[in-house]
């Protein structure tokens, strides 16, 4: 057992026994260190002022993302590289990024230009990423500005980001992947006390130990949403279990019958094994948050956390998922429609944790639908979210799964609608009234600052209908705002 965490920043090899068990990576930085030029903004993972670059390997390939640092504990950077806006001068000079800000006049203030910066540092760093409008726009939906425009900071990105790779950190990538391989170890990780620690275990064994020893610890995956707790709700979480050595709980398993997703896989390493299940499930996963919340944020998470308009499971429940828990008493599986009981309730008992999900993929006679409505189009919560998944013989709906979040309490499917469903038409657009009116038998939506009741309900219908048209043959060109986005800018 290892009771310190250690990292790369700088070139050097970084060792910290004081860790305490919800500070942030922030925190550390300005408070600690000195260095603020990494910012705090919103303080939630929002606005990306915060942004720093987090290396780690990933297939043995060095890999830089960007991170929201407000809402990212210490600990969770054990063994990885961390690269903040001081790491980029070198010898007097600025990083070709920031050069390219200066030049373009990227920057007015100043306060958001850090973040965008290193934001753009981890698009300077990726792999054959496409030179579009679109991508870059994409790339920095997490980071806002309140002054400069985003044209000037655009033009940035176009002019360096896709240029092959000339700075310290790719002259010395060779030594940091070595420092990195170095670093990884199958110890666990406890600094603290059995009334106040954080923790990391390297197996699932040795969680199952520590969370049946500790069922009142929080674990803690990407933290995009328990960082929150932390930062917002001002809770005291004394004892924090992450669970990001846990070797093989990232995976990823394509196969012919469907996608395992490990409990603390996350949406970015994912994003491209869902879309080979569905178009629209790839597209529903680039509107969950920003690169930063993506990079960071967990599939597992969303679904364990169990919230009433989580993105991801209206989608899975609808696709048929299954879920996997375990703990000290072995292991056990379950649809995820079940797993939800009510609002702030699942099905885990005390001392059982989420290990994976099984996604199945489409048979040749199904086709699936899923959209997200909110407010705002990226960076935004769902009002509602709805899926459909339909089993089709001769033009004829024969079976159905419907699943809504943010309609109830928990995620859920609409029974009533998917029985007066079966049996319609899709040449037949007067069958499929029975379904729709069917909804308001299923749910009874609550108003909050989100959405209205009535909203709610007459947008659960108008996706229905959405769904059924597109299947029925109506191109989703025609009524999706989403297939319009950017297409002037490419």
């Amino acid at each position: 057992m290892r009771d310190t965490i250690r990292f790369l920043k700088g070139g050097e090899i970084i060792e910290l026994e004081n860790v305490g068990p919800t500070e942030t990576l922030l925190d550390y930085l300005r408070l600690r260190r000195r260095e603020t030029g990494t910012k705090e903004g919103c303080g939630e993972g929002d606005c990306g002022a915060c942004t720093i670059a987090l290396g780690r390997l990933v297939n043995g390939q060095l890999v830089y993302q960007p991170v929201n640092s407000c809402i990212l504990l210490l600990g969770m950077i054990d063994g990885a590289e961390i690269v903040t806006v001081e790491d980029l001068v070198q010898d007097e000079r600025l990083h070709p990024v920031q050069k390219a800000m200066v030049d373009l006049h990227g920057s007015q203030c100043g306060f958001c230009t850090p973040g965008f910066i290193m934001t753009l540092f981890t698009l300077y760093h990726a792999a054959d990423a496409d030179k579009t409008h679109k991508n870059v726009t994409e790339w920095l939906a997490g980071n806002l500005c309140r002054c400069t425009g985003y044209r000037p900071i655009v033009d940035a990105a176009l002019e360096v980001c896709f240029e092959a790779t000339d700075d310290a950190f790719s002259w010395r990538a060779n030594d940091t992947r070595e420092t990195l391989q170095m670093l990884a170890d199958s110890r666990d990780i406890f600094i603290g006390d059995a009334t106040s620690f954080f923790s990391a275990p390297s197996t699932l064994d040795g969680l199952a130990a520590l969370y049946g020893q500790h069922p009142d610890a929080t674990l803690i995956a990407g933290g995009t949403d328990v960082g929150l707790w932390i930062t917002k709700h001002l809770r005291e979480l004394p004892k924090m279990i992450w669970l990001g050595r846990i070797e093989g709980l990232d995976r990823v398993e394509d196969s012919p019958s469907g996608v395992l997703i490990g409990a603390i896989a996350t949406y970015a390493a994912t994003e491209k094994a869902v879309t080979g299940i569905s178009e629209d499930l790839g597209e529903l996963w680039k509107r969950i948050g920003s690169k930063q919340v993506r990079a960071s944020g967990t599939v597992g998470g969303n679904i364990a956390n169990g919230s009433p308009i989580g993105d991801t499971p209206p989608a899975l429940i609808a696709l048929g998922a299954t879920l996997e828990l375990q703990s000290l008493e072995g292991s056990r599986a379950l649809a995820l429609e079940d797993f939800f009981i009510e609002y702030g309730r699942q099905d885990r008992n005390e001392g059982e944790f989420v290990t994976g999900l099984f996604v199945p993929r489409l048979s040749s006679n199904q086709a699936f639908r899923c959209y997200k409505i909110s407010k705002r189009f990226d960076q935004d919560i769902s009002s509602v979210m709805g899926a459909f998944r339909f089993t089709i013989e001769d033009g004829t709906i024969v079976a159905s799964r419907i699943a809504f979040g943010g309609m109830a309490g928990t995620p859920t499917r609409a029974p009533n609608a998917e029985r007066a469903l079966t049996g319609a038409l899709l040449e037949d657009p007067s069958s499929w009234g029975a379904s729709m009116q069917a909804l308001l038998s299923d749910f009874e939506p609550l108003t909050d600052m989100r959405a209205s009741a009535d909203y709610r309900m007459e947008t659960a219908r108008a996706l229905l209908a959405k769904a059924l048209m597109e299947i029925s043959g109506t191109a989703p060109g025609d009524i999706r705002i989403s297939a319009r986005r950017g297409a002037d800018n490419d």
